[in-house]
């Protein structure tokens, strides 16, 4: 029997209890112990494993008693039947008699830390610390710790404490922690720029960065109770932004080498997993889907979309591959920066779509307000977040020059099907409007004329794809579609297969149906419309209308040849007597 795949499941102690399959990523520890500085900063794009790392670094180090110490230290047999068995790090015999469960840890998770105002931040960042002091309630009964501490920690606990208190919550919890077990604390911060991001998005960034540099400061400015620190992101925020006066900071990102293969899995890693779940064949498929991502000297693949697509595997090895990733990283920077560019960016990212790469200029540390000023840095942003990734270059590139590309098709269909839809809104200029009110009432009215000609103004001045894909043209269209008046459903299951695009009209008044067909040169565009529109007949794609009152629907054969287009249509009454 196989072991179970573990999809959103990123606690260690909860993964290895309940015996989910694990890559051995515990050598980690052994590497972060001989390499470590005071504090540790770890950048990596979202669904990387950062935070399943942490919690494995909480399970090895954390003192599993609320008892102070000294406690006895555990030998080979302990080891060896605990959370770590069979796994790599118990073969350090030194460094787990040393380290494993002799000092206290905090672990904080600040990837829920976010609202649409500062308060409503600080209320969710209150949230969290309290939810660590009721996991630590026994400090407000300890005789070593300071009456004065115990004080502040109960507010913190009961989440009433003020803003200063907050502020300075983790240099109070680590000092508390420190005189109960008379051992130093290891702090493990997670995703610490997200309430960042979410503040830049929102209006509020002064306020937070302001409130973030005191949060981490008093944390880790000379602080005698911190044993070390371990700090989590998907961007290197500039040490003058955030970090002032944290000279002790050792960072670790996308572009340096010595933990390269931790975050992230291994082309062996990956056929390893594959092996034990009899999925051999499957390999090529998921490296040309999910690989591709160039950290330090190793190519990974992105963990998330691993472990999604093996599970669905395992239950249907019919299964094609998709973007899992699509939907579990924050697009607000990337939008802000669709709005600023001009013809030059938009064709650059025609050419890494259609497969080529780019040299850039990449700043792995940036501020916001930085981030914000200049078209130029949507490289770095894009780099640093997962969407573009590096390809070593033969030849010297100039100082802080990277060649750029999209890493795998996974991402290249998001770039197609999302940022290419961005695109789009951004020509939504008044005149654009009237067009796309146009547009909608030519659905409606099946104007096939005016379907084609108002089409065919937008690619001429949108991004545009010569690949002759068939999802580029789908995601270009159902992105105009949005916001009409009408539900927009894509690849859904009507009849008997799946039709491209449904509009379901919001009056129940008549429904439409697009099916979309690529054409090979411009003489093909009328045999594929006609091919796409008898597709919607044969395959009965109007019967998605079955359990509605609409009565009416308009079928659409269109096809897409570069920046041209065809359209033809048909009205078919919905026959509600069949059901």
């Amino acid at each position: 029997m196989h072991q179970k795949l573990p999809v959103g499941i990123d606690l260690f102690e909860d993964l290895r209890k309940q015996d989910y399959y694990y890559v051995d990523k515990t050598n980690f520890i052994r590497d972060l112990l001989q390499n470590r500085g005071a504090v540790n900063l770890f950048t990596r794009p979202r669904r990387f494993g950062k935070t399943l790392m942490m919690s494995m670094l909480q399970a090895f180090f954390e003192i599993k008693t609320d008892q102070p110490l000294p406690q006895q230290k555990p030998d080979f047999l302990e080891i060896n039947e605990g959370f770590f068995k069979d796994l790599a790090i118990t073969k350090e015999h030194l460094i787990c008699e040393k380290y494993m469960n002799q000092h206290p840890v905090i672990f904080l998770t600040l990837k829920t830390v976010e609202g649409k105002t500062f308060e409503d931040a600080l209320g969710r960042l209150a949230f969290q610390i309290a939810n660590e002091c009721i996991r630590l309630a026994f400090l407000a009964h300890s005789a070593r710790v300071d009456k004065d501490y115990i004080s502040i920690f109960k507010s913190l606990k009961a989440g009433k404490a003020t803003t200063q208190q907050l502020a300075g919550c983790l240099r109070i919890l680590t000092r508390m922690l420190h005189a109960h077990y008379g051992q130093k604390v290891i702090l493990l911060l997670d995703e610490y720029d997200v309430p960042l991001d979410k503040a830049f998005d929102h209006g509020y960034y002064d306020d937070m960065i302001g409130f973030m540099r005191i949060f981490l400061g008093e944390a880790f400015k000379t602080n005698p109770a911190l044993e070390f620190a371990v700090v989590t992101g998907c961007l290197r925020i500039s040490k003058e932004s955030i970090f002032t006066g944290i000279n002790n900071l050792e960072v670790d990102t996308i572009l340096d080498n010595h933990y390269d293969e931790y975050f992230g899995f291994t082309d062996e890693e990956v056929k390893k997993m594959l092996a034990d779940y009899c999925l051999c064949s499957s390999h090529d498929q998921l490296r040309l889907w999910y690989n591709g991502y160039h950290f330090g000297q190793a190519n990974v693949y992105c963990p998330w979309d691993i472990v999604n697509h093996v599970k669905k595997l395992h239950n249907d090895t019919q299964t094609k591959p998709e973007a899992y990733w699509n939907n579990t990283s924050s697009n607000a920077l990337v939008k802000r920066f669709i709005d600023k560019a001009d013809a030059t960016t938009r064709k650059e990212i025609e050419q890494l779509i259609a497969g080529n790469t780019i040299d850039k200029t990449v700043l792995s540390n940036l501020t916001y307000a930085e981030i914000d000023e200049s078209i130029d840095n949507l490289w770095s942003v894009l780099l640093l977040t997962g969407y573009l990734t590096q390809k070593p270059a033969l030849e010297k590139l100039p100082r802080n020059t990277l060649r750029l590309c999209i890493p795998n098709e996974e991402i290249k269909e998001i770039f197609i099907e999302k940022i290419q839809k961005w695109f789009a809104t951004t020509l939504r200029t008044d005149k654009a409007k009237e067009d796309q009110a146009k547009l909608y009432q030519a659905f409606l009215e099946g104007d096939c004329d005016t379907i084609q000609e108002i089409l065919r103004l937008y690619l001429r001045t949108s991004i545009s794809y010569y690949d002759g894909q068939e999802n580029y043209y789908h995601g270009f269209l159902a992105g105009l579609l949005t916001g009409g008046p009408w539900a927009v459903e894509s690849n859904r299951e009507s009849g008997t297969g799946r039709s491209d695009i449904i509009l379901y009209p919001v009056d129940d008044s008549i429904g439409v149906v697009i099916e979309i067909k690529p054409a090979k040169d411009l003489t093909m565009i009328p045999r594929m419309c006609e091919s796409a529109l008898a597709q919607i007949k044969n395959h009965s794609y109007q019967d998605a209308f079955l359990a509605s009152e609409i009565k009416q629907a308009r079928l659409f054969g269109i096809a897409f040849w570069k920046k041209s287009c065809g359209v033809t249509g048909q009205l078919v009454a919905i026959d509600h007597d069949c059901e």
